[in-house]
């Protein structure tokens, strides 16, 4: 099978002088009084990392940020290819398979004994691959519904808990202010159309036996992309870009009243709306059953994954501290994540909400709710980067009114099959 999936994933030129800048490659340890040195990449906040540093004399790590998940993972192939990978590196979970083709990650199955029972099953799941593990989970994002509770109670309508709520609350809300709409459906959004999807049964990837069968345009996923496509011809949601001057501005108006999005949306909205601390709320994401909520998709998470094999003990005995012990949880926690172990999202439970929602009481009980009801196996495929491109240009179409959101996905599908076939993969469709 030839392993290049990830070359597509941005122009690497000029990478080497990037990765010389960023001192790519840990120390052999053992130089400095049996101190054991690990290079780590990872993008946000090191309050973590400081402690670690602080409390280790055997260990310790040198931070550099080289961009978010999708530039980590470009630099991350480079880096390997060169021989001058880090020794640990944050990785989204939709992008493990992708590292792992191109054996970018190194399998931890001797040195993770223990870790396993520390999180829900299909939180594990994530970091692991065909039976073995490539990463500890960091931090998850189950899907909530995410609204504004101030205006909902303004306009006197009920949170919606399936998706057929959904649409009728959206009909309602066009109705009683014609400048308001209950959601945004943009194309950037990839993740949340694909948490969608499975929510309601789609398997956009699935690999059995080395034979991997793709199914971005399956039943499911065209059912869930039917229903979207109504709603845009209603005018019922609006099509548009997140985050843009355009759309912050329209929160803070309150003429967007929810997202359906991972359990950090909080903090997002926090960002460009302060004004409305206290306001918004979360509920259970809407489900695509009648007769119960069923299971609830991630959006977003990472985990730490040893990305060279030159101390692979003492990079694990980093990533167990980081993401297990009960400091670094205390800090997580503080930063506004929400932690991937059992332990952690316990703890959660006598922090205050986040200031969006901070007069909802039950906040953490109905993110801890979400987090023990997710989807146990979820399969990205080893070209999501590709996927992702794609579905944003041809759903940006579709929001444009130059093609519909079944076809958004079945072009998608097509592309993404073609690409697994020329890079030596068996597809099975």
């Amino acid at each position: 099978m030839r392993r290049r999936i990830l070359g597509r994933l941005g122009a690497l030129t000029g990478a080497m002088a990037l990765l010389a800048s960023c001192g790519g490659g840990g120390d052999d340890g053992g130089d400095d009084g049996g101190v054991v040195t690990l290079d780590y990449w990872c993008w946000g906040e090191t309050t973590k990392l400081e402690e670690f540093n602080a409390t280790h004399d055997d260990i310790q790590v040198n931070h550099t940020d080289v961009g978010g998940g999708t530039d980590t993972a470009t630099r991350l192939l480079t880096a390997s290819r060169a021989g001058n990978a880090p020794d640990v590196a944050c990785v989204e979970y939709q992008t493990i398979p992708s590292l792992i083709v191109s054996d970018t990650l190194v399998e931890i199955d001797d040195h993770a004994e223990g870790l396993q029972e520390q999180f829900s099953p299909a939180t594990w799941n994530l970091s692991s691959f065909d039976g073995h593990v490539y990463g500890v989970p960091i931090d998850i994002g189950p899907m909530v519904f995410l609204y504004n509770r101030a205006r909902f109670e303004e306009l006197g309508i009920e949170v919606p808990t399936t998706w057929e709520e959904f649409a009728e609350v959206a009909a309602e809300v066009r109705d009683k202010d014609p400048d308001t709409y209950l959601m945004t459906l943009s194309s950037e959004e990839f993740g949340g159309f694909a948490g969608m999807s499975q929510q309601a049964g789609g398997q956009w990837w699935e690999v059995e036996n080395g034979e991997w069968t793709v199914g971005i345009a399956d039943e499911s996923s065209l059912e869930v992309a039917e229903y979207w496509q109504g709603l845009l011809d209603d005018d019922l949601v609006q099509g548009a870009p997140l985050l843009t001057p355009e759309w912050n501005a329209q929160v803070n108006r309150g003429e967007i009243l929810s997202w359906p999005t991972g359990v950090w949306g909080p903090g997002v909205i926090h960002g460009i709306a302060e004004e409305q601390a206290g306001d918004w709320a979360i509920a259970p994401l809407p489900h695509w059953e009648a007769d119960g909520p069923g299971r609830v998709p991630f959006q977003g998470g990472s985990a730490l994954s040893v990305t060279n094999d030159r101390e692979v003990e003492a990079a694990v005995e980093f990533i167990t501290w980081m993401n297990t012990s009960e400091p670094a949880l205390e800090l997580q926690i503080a930063a506004g994540e929400y932690p991937a172990t059992l332990a952690g999202q316990e703890m959660t439970s006598e922090q205050p909400p986040p200031p969006l929602a901070g007069g909802q009481e039950d906040y953490w009980e109905v993110a801890g709710g979400a987090a023990s009801s997710t989807l146990p196996n979820v399969q990205w495929g080893p070209n999501v980067n590709l996927a992702q491109s794609e579905f944003r240009d041809a759903s940006s179409k579709a929001l444009r009114g130059e093609g519909t959101l079944p076809d958004a996905l079945r072009e998608t599908q097509s592309s993404v099959v073609d690409d697994m076939r020329d890079d030596g993969f068996e597809v099975t469709n």
